[in-house]
């Protein structure tokens, strides 16, 4: 399975994960509710039901660029604007990810009737200035692993994967 989600660490929060998928094992921190589509997650319970309840293994990528007051603002606002928008169908992801691709529909934004879980990270950098150039909708969860050069705005870099290690159940 591929999936990418993004941290967001802002002041006394608990860690949380920012991410799109099909489950609703978690309360979304934004609303309290459980729901499917784009979410925000407690990082851990996120990261504990992924690897125990899907057998995935967690990795990190640490973005390496001052953080400013400005662009926490924009990620705050960019989940509000995006938590509870739907995960598409199977069909519908690949036909928008495919359409990214295509140079002569790239001009303009594409309506956001559901998004992604790539879609959201590019969104959420977008809105940080942290990427520029392509459509959301260019990005798959692979273009955020360190086998790929993910061209980040600023000097912007994304460090080398860590393992996240599961505590023993």
């Amino acid at each position: 399975m591929n999936h990418v989600g993004m941290a967001i660490v802002v002041e006394d929060l608990p860690p949380l994960m920012w991410h799109a998928e099909l489950g609703r094992s978690l309360p979304d921190m934004w609303t309290g509710t459980h729901h499917r589509g784009v979410q925000l997650h407690d990082l851990r319970d996120a990261v504990l039901v992924w690897g125990n309840k899907y057998g995935q293994r967690a990795w990190l990528r640490q973005l390496d660029h001052p953080v400013t007051r400005d662009m926490e603002d924009s990620v705050l606002k960019t989940v509000a604007r995006l938590d509870g928008t739907p995960f598409p169908s199977t069909a519908r992801l690949a036909s928008r990810w495919v359409r990214g691709r295509m140079p002569a529909l790239r001009k303009g934004s594409p309506e956001l009737e559901s998004a992604y879980c790539a879609e959201v990270v590019a969104l959420t950098y977008e809105a940080m200035g942290l990427l520029r150039g392509r459509r959301p909708n260019w990005y798959d969860p692979g273009r955020f692993w360190s086998g790929d050069e993910l061209q980040l705005a600023h000097g912007a870099k994304l460090g080398a994967e860590i393992a996240v290690e599961l505590p023993e159940s």
